[in-house]
Parts: structure tokens; C-alpha cells; sequence
């Protein structure tokens, strides 16, 4: 039992296919949980990104991790096909304990070259729908069957916890927004007995990422060679584990409404990856950067979009407000004023 504190668990895990999802539903399966897998791609439906991963095949790695997988092919952007869905799970199985919500799909829609005013707006409201809409559409039905319980865990999976830009509009938009509506309904499930929070994993090793890197899981560290931040990154399976473990606390109610990294919920928990690490994207990240500002001379192309992504990140944040000044510095960014600049700035001006 301690190595499958789910069992008796019912979880959906909305966005399933491949990547976060895949790795969540495979390690809620194997701490006990039955899995229903849902997303577009199934058999006999192509993958609107042209992936050759189904649910299907999601469902058959739930079990082979010793859970039970139930792939159940939804489009999350059509409300009756998810009442449908939720309809299926009570009659199936009278309750539901866990919702993971991973619906993205939006890589082919984000050009990261484009600024605001050069966006497609049809691709654009296709993502809002997609990837917003989509969520809220999914726990606008899930979550009165997990309230019968008194308990449960809602997940939306994010990209980060920053309050800074995440460097293009739509991709800012929509992860900025997927953690602010798990707040919003941490609020409005607080004194229910279920949580809701945002869980972001850190440099992902998706199917995807293996394939631009031209490596497999079994082989990836090849590809540090390409990427010194490779090192540091982490299996799907890793905030998979980190949803297992969190489902799995008596205490998870003290977390409504953060969002969390998995590499912190593993340092809290206890677990590693796959392979035995514990990834640390994000310190690297830090650390990386900070080398390069201290450094004397000009910072090469690459060097400066590296020590600007960060800023943009940190600079809003009281407790980084050292280092997003010393970026700055290294950046040359001394006319930013208070909206843009360091968060010292901003106090001082305000």
C-alpha cells in the first residue's frame, strides 16, 4: 500500500498523448490510480500536430506501470463531449479524485519571431480556445463529481511561476493565465476539501524534444553536447511523480492556489526521476546567467538572449530584485523605467 497510496484513486488526465501528460498518467497509474487518457489523437484520428503518439498507447503504459489506463478519445474545446466524457467516468467508476489538466498543443501556433502586432489572430483565438478554454470547459464539468468526495486534487500544468514575460504574447498569455485560474479556483474550492494548483515541469524531455535533439530517453545525454542546459533536463515521468506524490498528501490542502516547479515538490517529497537524478533546470538556469553578467566584455548574441530571458522572468519579483538589477546592468537596460525595470526601481519611482 505504501507504494500505491492510490489505489482506489480514479484520475483524468486531460491532454494525455504525449509529453507531461503521458508521463503524469504513467505515474499516477503506478502509484495505484485508475487513468482514463484523454485527447484528440486516437486511432483512426490523426494528430493535428502530425505526432505519431495516441492515447491508446497512453493507456497501454498506464498498465504496464501498474495502474489502469482507459483511453478515451475528447476534444476539450467541445463542452458536450466533455459532459459526455465525465458522464462515462461516474457510471464507470462513481467518482472522480484527480484532474490533471495538460491541453496545450499550441507549439505549431506560436511564432516566436512575432511581436504582438504581427500575430495571426486567427491562430491566436484557436489557442485561447484551445489551451484556456479548454481547461476551464474541463473543470467546469469535472469538478462536481470530485466535490461529492469532500476531496480531490486539480491540476493545471504550467510553465513557470514568474510574474515576468515569458517572450512572445501568446505563450505568455496562456501559461500566465493557466496558473491564475488555478488561483482562482483554489478561491473558490477553499473550505471544499479539494485543492486546485499549477505544476510546471522544467526543461522537458517530450517526444518532441528527443526528436529536434535526434536522440532517444535511452540515449539523451548525447545531446548535452548540442545544449549545456540538456544536462539538467527532466524525463516526463518526473512531474508525473510530482502529481503522485502531491495526490498522495494528507496535507495537500496547504498548497491551494500555488504554482509549484516539480524539481521543488521532489526536493519537499523526496523522489528523483526515472533515472535516479533530481533535475535542476531552473538553478542552472540562474546560475548560467548570473556567470554571464558578472563576466567583463560584451555578451555574444546567444549570451545576451540567454541573461534577457532571465530578466524578463525575475525582474518583478522582490526576491530576485539584485540579481534582475545586475542583468540589467550587464544588459544595458537603464531607461526601462518602473514598469519594465527591476523591481528596486518600481518601489523607488512608486
Amino acid at each position: 500500500m505504501a507504494n500505491r497510496p492510490l489505489d482506489g484513486k480514479v484520475a483524468l488526465v486531460a491532454g494525455a498523448t504525449r509529453g507531461a501528460g503521458r508521463g503524469i498518467a504513467c505515474m499516477l497509474g503506478a502509484a495505484g490510480a485508475v487513468v482514463y487518457c484523454t485527447g484528440r489523437t486516437g486511432a483512426g484520428h490523426a494528430s493535428p500536430m502530425a505526432r505519431p503518439e495516441t492515447i491508446e498507447e497512453t493507456a497501454v503504459l498506464v498498465d504496464e506501470h501498474g495502474g489502469e489506463g482507459v483511453a478515451v478519445r475528447a476534444d476539450h474545446t467541445r463542452e458536450d463531449e466533455v459532459a459526455a466524457l465525465i458522464a462515462r467516468i461516474e457510471a464507470e467508476r462513481g467518482r472522480l479524485d484527480i484532474l490533471v489538466n495538460d491541453i496545450w498543443g499550441g507549439d505549431p501556433m506560436i511564432d516566436w519571431s512575432a511581436k504582438f502586432w504581427e500575430l495571426d489572430i486567427a491562430k491566436a483565438r484557436a489557442l485561447v480556445d484551445q489551451a484556456i478554454f479548454s481547461h476551464i470547459i474541463t473543470a467546469r464539468q469535472a469538478t462536481p463529481l470530485i466535490l461529492r468526495r469532500n476531496a480531490g486534487l486539480i491540476v493545471e500544468v504550467g510553465d513557470g511561476h514568474f510574474n515576468g514575460y515569458r517572450g512572445q504574447l501568446l505563450y505568455d498569455l496562456v501559461k500566465s493565465t493557466v496558473n491564475r485560474v488555478a488561483y482562482a479556483m483554489a478561491w473558490d474550492l477553499h473550505g471544499t476539501g479539494v485543492t486546485a494548483l499549477a505544476l510546471c515541469p522544467g526543461f522537458l524531455r517530450s517526444e518532441a524534444v528527443l526528436g529536434h535533439f535526434g536522440v532517444s530517453e535511452a540515449n539523451w545525454r548525447d545531446a548535452i553536447a548540442k545544449d549545456p542546459f540538456f544536462a539538467e533536463s527532466e524525463s516526463p515521468f518526473f512531474v508525473g511523480r510530482a502529481v503522485a506524490a502531491l495526490a498522495a498528501d494528507p496535507h495537500l490542502h496547504r498548497k491551494a492556489g500555488q504554482a509549484l516547479f516539480a524539481a521543488d515538490v521532489a526536493e519537499e517529497y523526496g523522489f528523483t526521476d526515472i533515472d535516479g537524478r533530481r533535475p535542476a533546470f531552473h538553478p542552472m538556469f540562474d546560475r548560467v546567467t548570473a556567470e554571464l553578467a558578472s563576466r567583463d566584455g560584451d555578451l555574444d548574441p546567444h549570451e545576451r538572449f540567454l541573461v534577457l530571458a532571465r530578466y524578463m522572468q525575475i525582474h518583478r519579483e522582490p526576491a530576485h530584485a539584485d540579481k534582475a538589477a545586475r542583468l540589467a546592468t550587464k544588459l544595458g537596460l537603464t531607461d526601462l523605467g518602473p514598469g519594465l525595470g527591476p523591481t528596486e526601481a518600481r518601489i523607488a519611482t512608486g
